[in-house]
């Protein structure tokens, strides 16, 4: 009717079908999207929410203190390669988070196997945006080691321990060895020729990380390591103990070859590769040593120098 032209939503024409400039949305709309996700990984789906509160109070769990010694804090290794040979290295671990639905290659079965191989290694699944929040966004490509935190000895316990086995004390002290590597490497020579233990500062130095624990072949397992507040209080305390404090040092009056203080109880002080000691502790140490290298080189690296003396020292008490 000619009234009715005005209408609203009157239509003027009987053509069906898309009209023109539709853009496709009648094709994508008839797209399916995909299988229906798994209740674990549907945000707001009750599985969901029981699966992240199972893997935040693991992560947020702690092994219960053990009498002596300081904690250091836990630490998170991340990666399928790195996890596989922490595991496979013998670093210690309260739990392996596995991502809900990952992909089973080699290096995630072999991880597991290790795993359950050790016995005492919670194994947690958890679905990705609760490892990616506990890794800080980092490419953990579905595994994630817990290491619980170093409990590190008290230094007295070093030199009763020495004492109550009948020997002359043999410690290593670190002076600015930030190389987690090197500390491990260092632990490791100290194991190896029969030293009782090593001493490292609370600041800028490195602490037995899970890196430390792999340099040193497992043998940090058996060797221990002391954290100190302060480095040069500590090495007077040994010097009170009538231990003798040998500084290692390029330019040292005595070389290691000829020193006889290293054939009795000793604390061997080791500084970094480009500064060697500081001034402080250079200055509190008994002798200043250096080892002689026809070879021309200016440095050694910390742990082949350690690996040096403490070779030096096992010689001359053997």
């Amino acid at each position: 009717m000619a009234g009715n032209s005005q209408r609203r939503n009157r239509r003027t024409s009987n053509k069906k079908g898309a009209t023109v400039g539709s853009g496709g949305q009648r094709r994508r709309g008839l797209e399916g999207k995909g299988p229906t996700p798994p209740a674990e990984q549907r945000k707001k789906h009750k599985k969901n929410r029981i699966a992240t509160a199972k893997a935040k109070q693991a992560a947020n769990r702690r092994p219960a203190p053990r009498r002596g010694g300081v904690k250091g804090t836990s630490e998170m290794v991340v990666g399928r390669n790195p996890v596989f040979e922490a595991l496979r290295d013998g670093v210690p671990a309260t739990t392996l988070y596995v991502q809900q639905y990952i992909d089973n290659d080699e290096r995630v079965r072999e991880a597991l196997q290790l795993a359950g191989e050790r016995g005492n290694i919670n194994l947690m699944e958890a679905p990705r945006p609760e490892l990616d929040r506990m890794t800080g966004g980092l490419n953990h490509q579905g595994l994630v080691l817990q290491v619980p935190p170093y409990e590190y000895a008290d230094p007295q316990d070093l030199v009763e321990a020495a004492y109550d086995n009948g020997e002359d004390p043999l410690i290593v002290a670190l002076d600015g060895v930030t190389d987690p590597r090197n500390l491990g490497a260092i632990v490791r020579s100290v194991s190896a020729f029969g030293g009782h233990g090593v001493v490292v500062p609370e600041r800028r130095a490195a602490g037995m990380t899970a890196g430390a624990w792999k340099s040193s072949a497992g043998t940090a397992a058996r060797t221990p390591v002391s954290k100190v507040t302060n480095l040069t209080r500590s090495l007077e305390a040994f010097k009170k103990e009538g231990i003798a404090v040998v500084g290692l040092a390029a330019d040292g009056e005595h070389t290691v070859e000829d020193l006889e203080a290293l054939a009795g109880p000793v604390v061997i002080v080791i500084g970094s590769e480009g500064k060697g000691l500081g001034r402080l502790v250079g200055e509190t140490c008994d002798y200043r040593v250096r080892i002689n290298m026809p070879g021309g080189a200016e440095s050694l690296n910390a742990g082949v120098a350690a690996g040096i003396v403490m070779y030096e020292v096992a010689r001359r008490r053997a």
